[in-house]
């Protein structure tokens, strides 16, 4: 019997090493080598499997304009929002991964999604963690129409691909990618070598037989995909579906795609009949209450191709603490703290000795610059105890100087927020239109003291 090699591969950059290190010398990283065991090179010989990687199995050189322009073809998943999030539909031959922490409902929504296209197109489900009966009561659950779709429970990827052939799907689920594995690599299901070269499998199946594969990923308890980073390398879409399990709202994000904008979000509403798509998601994160209360305010972000109007709350409270809490939530704590620091030497407002916390409603996850100038001013509201105006709009970058720099799509966000009734909007002075909505005032302003003084 030949002897097993191992190796120990970096799960950050892929580098591998012949011993274990606490530190990756290529990437810099800590404690990221996993041991991977080789399996004997000349016992299997996959050479020419891996050839055609990317769909095609001749190689050939030619001109960039003898390429073809034609749009892909793609179809619907039957959610305009999935739709969104993926550039505007599945494309024929794609690789799709999907991740989430437990309970987010990724397969339900695939579930509901599979069983839609078998109205119409040839699917296969393939499940790994859970049993034939299992999803069974599950759709029956969700009332969903069960009689087209196909369905397989098996962890071995060859014998997968092998059924597949004879289905001869157009669309196919694997749930999940943690659990699938080769034959001819010894290291278990999940493993860091297993779960790079199941993925690469797939997405060389899916290429040269124009199958769309949907790959369901695990998360790490940060939030990040687990296994390899090569793993989002060699697919072409990757989103997250994020939501707590105690929220009823679930946002879909594009962290990758090939075939469409990234950072596209998609929202959706968790039922007792499974997941339904929110249209305006704008309506749900403005649901105020009737009386105003200090520190609130409504901002607009961009995600992806959309404007989003969402409200964000400062809490300034005095501290007995020596060290004041900065606690925000939805927001960089460290975008918070810079904030502070701009608002005394620039705006003239002390806070050192305040606790300050800093909420956005509906847990969405704001990380653009736009929400700078929006953040100051409801920390100035609860700092002062003056509520802010009900329908004011505010969006905007604070730079370390006090300016207030311009954010893109500037009239795109203030026509979205005429759409949904408000009258008064704060911005960037060169984000200020020449003709301004219909009934709304709009205030443009140069520095943060301009800003203040405009409340």
């Amino acid at each position: 019997m030949a002897k097993t090699k191992t190796a120990y591969v970096c799960n950050e950059c892929g580098a591998d090493f012949p011993r274990w290190l606490g530190q990756c010398t290529e990437c810099k990283a800590w404690n990221s080598l996993s041991e991977v065991r080789l399996s004997n090179p000349k016992a299997h010989p996959r050479v020419a499997e891996r050839s055609g990687f990317a769909g095609a199995t001749q190689a050939g050189v030619q001109t960039l304009n003898e390429v073809s322009l034609e749009e892909l073809p793609r179809f619907s998943t039957t959610f305009k929002e999935f739709d969104r999030v993926l550039g505007g539909g599945v494309v024929p031959g794609s690789a799709i991964l999907i991740g989430g922490s437990p309970g987010a409902g990724k397969s339900t929504l695939l579930l509901q999604t599979l069983c839609r296209l078998a109205e119409n197109k040839k699917t296969l489900y393939v499940t790994g963690e859970e049993s034939l009966q299992q999803v069974a009561m599950r759709a029956q659950r969700l009332s969903l129409p069960t009689d087209k779709l196909r369905m397989l429970a098996e962890t071995s990827i060859e014998t997968i691909c092998q059924l597949a052939d004879q289905e001869k799907p157009e669309v196919m689920v694997i749930d999940s990618i943690q659990v699938m594995h080769l034959a001819d690599i010894s290291s278990a299901p999940g493993s860091v070598s297993q779960v790079r070269e199941t993925a690469a499998f797939l997405t060389r199946y899916a290429k040269q037989h124009g199958v769309a594969i949907i790959m369901v990923g695990h998360v790490t308890k940060d939030g990040s995909l687990a296994g390899p980073k090569v793993l989002e390398h060699c697919i072409d879409c990757s989103v997250i579906l994020d939501g707590s399990s105690d929220s009823r709202y679930r946002t879909l994000r594009g962290t990758k795609n090939r075939f469409g904008a990234v950072n596209e979000l998609g929202v959706f509403a968790m039922t007792g009949s499974g997941l339904k798509e929110v249209s305006n998601p704008s309506a749900i994160f403005l649901q105020r209450g009737e009386e105003q209360g200090n520190g609130s305010v409504v901002m607009v972000v961009w995600e992806g191709t959309r404007p989003l109007l969402v409200e964000i709350q400062a809490l300034v409270d005095y501290s007995a603490l020596a060290n004041p809490r900065r606690v925000a939530v939805g927001l960089e704590a460290t975008r918070l703290a810079l904030l502070l620091a701009v608002l005394h030497r620039h705006g003239g407002l002390q806070v050192s000795d305040q606790d300050v916390f800093v909420n956005v409603v509906g847990g969405v996850k704001v990380t653009e610059t736009s929400a700078d100038l929006a953040l100051l001013l409801a920390i100035v509201s609860s700092f002062k105890g003056e509520p802010l105006a009900r329908d004011l709009i505010v969006f905007g970058e604070v730079g370390l100087a006090g300016e207030i720099r311009p954010v893109p799509s500037g009239l795109e966000r203030l026509n979205e927020a005429a759409k949904h009734g408000f009258k008064k909007a704060i911005l960037p002075l060169a984000n200020k239109p020449k003709q301004a909505p219909e009934g709304m005032t709009v205030i443009g302003v140069r520095n943060l003291q301009e800003a203040l003084d405009a409340i």
